[in-house]
């Protein structure tokens, strides 16, 4: 199955695990509670699929790579004790707590959340001496005499022996303690999580063009060459920061993440394409509505390949301002509705509350990052409300200044608003003037649906040219909740 599947497999179980009856107590005793087994080539998202799972489910993680520890480590440190059994003492072996254990109950301790999932991964790789201890492990959740505590979930992950020649094939009665996923590489399931994940355009467009440098390994006479979708993503992180400080990408950065001259060579070449187009059509100017005649006329007169980059870098750009706009939304609502508490509040008992709304917000925000259960646009937004409530705010005895000062940051979001419903109609239309085909306008209006933040953004404040041009929706048009008027931000 590919990693959405998998996903989709874990997660149920991880409901299944969770459930409870009346009283309380887990449907599944700990005992038949199987861990996952999830296994898979490297750099396919394994880890990456574990924390949006305990992210959707407002349950703590907490991450080991077994290959790390020894049977010590894992197991905890022998010590002597002393212990009275009929009249006699007598001197006995104990063991302190296992360090992943130890980790599991830090984590309850600093976020509160008693549920989690504790993902254990290359399980397939342990040491030898660690391994006899491994089967207890996975059938009782104990590592020496301390076990996992209840309401923690055991997730594990491995590798195939192809791929790592530390592998150790584990025996039928290991695997009949396990619940097993097999996950394989799948480019059209990946390309939907990267397009949300913002990667690199240039690097879409390529894999668009050739799909088997997706993820590849290969064994030669040189040694193993191997690209796979954590190396793409990657390189995509690290192409981004370059560009911001106008360092030169070339061959020698997109080989260290690349690690298959080929493929690294013909992307290092598909790139330098992208770029000279990128400066050749003065993307901005677009947005602006300032093409000039000649940029027009080279448009018209480009291969659908220069086409397909162009939309690509289109894309891009649109998303990221859309991107900037739906972060600031988020933090402006987020914002609301801290300060609605405090409305009707005036002089010392208004500066009381929102100090004391402060303090708990504060307070809920740590612990909900540490437990790692706030995705990116939601940390941007406890933020963005935590730098409105500084300074002079938390002295404040009028609650009119306050909301003047909040009815400033909504103008803020209105101007960003349009500005970028700006940029979104000259891209439409440049598409439209500039292309004789439909394939180009398809492209754009296709990928506009597929963006969860340009969709989102679409369905909250609307598009006429959207709307037009994706004759399958305008149908339902009317039928949207545009709900997300400004004047609805109003206190």
């Amino acid at each position: 199955m590919n990693i959405k599947e998998a996903k989709k497999q874990i997660k149920n179980a991880m409901i299944a695990y969770f459930s409870k009856d009346e009283f309380g107590n887990y449907l599944i005793p700990v005992q038949k509670q199987r861990p996952v087994f999830l296994i898979g080539p490297p750099g396919i998202g394994k880890t990456a699929i574990m924390e949006q799972i305990a992210r959707s489910m407002k349950v703590s993680l907490v991450s080991y790579s077994i290959t790390h520890h020894t049977r010590q480590s894992a197991l905890g440190l022998p010590f002597i004790t002393e212990k009275i059994y009929d009249g006699k003492e007598y001197r006995i072996s104990e063991y302190t707590m296992s360090e992943i254990i130890a980790s599991v109950y830090d984590t309850i301790e600093k976020t509160g959340n008693k549920e989690g999932i504790l993902f254990l991964d290359e399980i397939n790789c342990v040491s030898e001496t660690l391994s006899p201890a491994m089967l207890q492990f996975l059938q009782y959740k104990i590592f020496g005499k301390h076990r996992v505590p209840e309401g923690w979930i055991v997730v594990t992950a491995g590798n195939p022996p192809e791929y790592n020649k530390n592998v150790h094939e584990m025996d039928i009665v290991t695997l009949d303690r396990l619940k097993r996923v097999d996950v394989e590489p799948d480019y059209q399931v990946w390309r939907s999580y990267a397009v949300n994940r913002n990667l690199h355009s240039s690097i879409l467009n390529f894999l668009d063009q050739k799909p088997e440098f997706f993820y590849s390994v290969t064994t030669s006479i040189d040694g193993k060459s191997f690209v796979t979708p954590r190396g793409w993503e990657d390189l995509s992180d690290m192409m981004r920061l370059y560009e911001l400080h106008d360092i030169q990408i070339d061959y020698d950065l997109e080989y260290q993440y690349l690690q298959n001259s080929k493929i690294a060579r013909e992307f290092a070449t598909y790139y330098e394409l992208f770029n000279r187009y990128k400066k050749e059509y003065q993307i901005e100017s677009i947005f602006s509505g300032e093409v000039s005649e000649s940029l027009m006329e080279k448009a018209k007169e480009s291969s659908f390949d220069e086409r397909l980059a162009v939309v690509g870098m289109l894309l891009d750009e649109i998303t990221a301002k859309i991107r900037k706009v739906n972060f600031f939304d988020r933090g402006i609502q987020e914002l609301r509705a801290l300060l609605k508490q405090a409305k009707g509040y005036e002089g010392k008992e208004l500066q009381t509350k929102i100090q004391e709304e402060k303090r708990a917000y504060e307070e809920d925000f740590e612990q909900k990052k540490t437990a790692g259960s706030l995705n990116n646009e939601e940390l941007y937004a406890k933020e963005f409300a935590l730098n409105f409530l500084t300074g002079s705010i938390l002295e404040e005895q009028n609650f009119s200044v306050i909301q003047k000062a909040y009815m400033e940051k909504v103008a803020e979001l209105k101007e960003l608003i349009a500005h970028t419903n700006t940029s979104l109609q000259e891209a439409f239309r440049f598409i439209e003037q500039a292309y004789d085909g439909d394939q180009e306008m398809v492209l754009f209006v296709t990928e506009l649906t597929v963006r969860s933040h340009c969709s989102y953004y679409i369905s909250r404040y609307g598009s006429e040219e959207y709307f037009k041009y994706n004759k399958e929706l305008l149908l339902e048009e009317r039928k949207m909740d545009l709900k997300g008027k400004i004047s609805e931000l109003e206190l």
